[in-house]
């Protein structure tokens, strides 16, 4: 193989794993950070945060990998993803399963010096991103599938960290199910004609014309979640903060959503990112610039 066709193969990889589109890893990697942050009383140690941040490059790419596999025969029929690699038919179905599986070995590989019970957590993670784009075919709302897959990272920080998965966790995993249902039901919203056409379920299919109320709907009962977890840990006005500023992100996505126009549904899809975001940066403040205020400021 010359060197302009390595290249070529190597594009072609990167696109199969959406490397060139980082907004999946983003809206995996957010939960995570929270849960590390929780976990850690906003001291992860950097190694963990690495690990655990290329674990998820890992994981979604793999995943990614696999969901093409399983849409290989629906792509092609929607305008949007018709010219993914193997929808294309320029990668083989060989091709994706060997680099699917090298990629979730390797997310393995990064996992092994830390607890055991991350380790065995590993196997319920895999079974979640692989199985994920089969539910497409026979879930009503699979949306709440991936929430699962896109969570799970928050129970194996906890697992990392206190060697357990306490019930906040799975809080925790709860808000962000709820988060994942808004936002991918407005990138569901971008397909839902084509969806329509070849059979596929989505939960923007399933809410019909109550998706833009569904979609609220969750973002309301996750941040209402978060505040419940940060009121349990006795957090205040900083993390309340993020949590308002999230709020106001999602009013603006209304804002995009609310005429169903396809353009306007993948950009309120795609700042999400932000959402994840502005929570973080409510944790931080809170965990780690609160405490260093009231060091720096006189008593009284």
């Amino acid at each position: 193989m010359n060197l302009a066709a390595l290249r070529e193969r190597i594009d072609l990889y990167e696109k199969l794993m959406r490397l060139d589109k980082p907004i999946g890893t983003l809206l995996l990697l957010w939960p995570t950070l929270w849960a590390l942050w929780i976990a850690s009383d906003g001291q992860p140690p950097l190694m963990l945060l690495w690990i655990f941040a290329l674990g998820t490059l890992l994981m979604r790419s793999a995943g990614c990998v696999i969901n093409d596999y399983a849409d290989r025969d629906f792509d092609p029929h929607v305008e949007r993803t018709r010219e993914r690699p193997l929808a294309a038919r320029r990668v083989s179905t060989r091709e994706a399963l060997v680099l699917a599986a090298v990629l979730a070995l390797c997310a393995f590989l990064l996992i092994l010096p830390l607890r055991p019970l991350v380790w065995a957590m590993s196997v319920p993670a895999l079974f979640l991103a692989i199985s994920y784009p089969f539910t497409k075919r026979f879930l009503a709302i699979p949306q709440a599938y991936l929430g699962i897959a896109f969570g799970f990272g928050i129970p194996m920080g906890f697992a990392a960290l206190q060697d357990t998965v306490p019930p906040l966790a799975w809080a925790l995993l709860g808000a962000n199910i709820l988060w994942t249902i808004a936002y991918d039901t407005e990138y569901a919203m971008v397909d839902r004609e084509d969806d329509l056409k070849i059979g596929i379920r989505t939960s923007a299919i399933t809410f019909g014309r109550f998706d833009v109320a569904a979609v609220m709907l969750c973002y309301a009962l996750s941040l209402c979640l978060l505040a419940a977890i940060g009121h349990h840990l006795g957090y205040g006005l900083f993390y309340a903060g993020g949590l308002l500023l999230a709020a106001l992100i999602a009013l603006y996505h209304y804002s995009l959503i609310r005429h169903r126009d396809r353009a306007a549904c993948f950009r309120a899809f795609l700042h999400n990112n932000w959402f994840g975001a502005a929570v973080f940066a409510g944790l931080t403040a809170e965990l780690n610039l609160r405490p260093l205020l009231r060091m720096l400021l006189p008593a009284g």
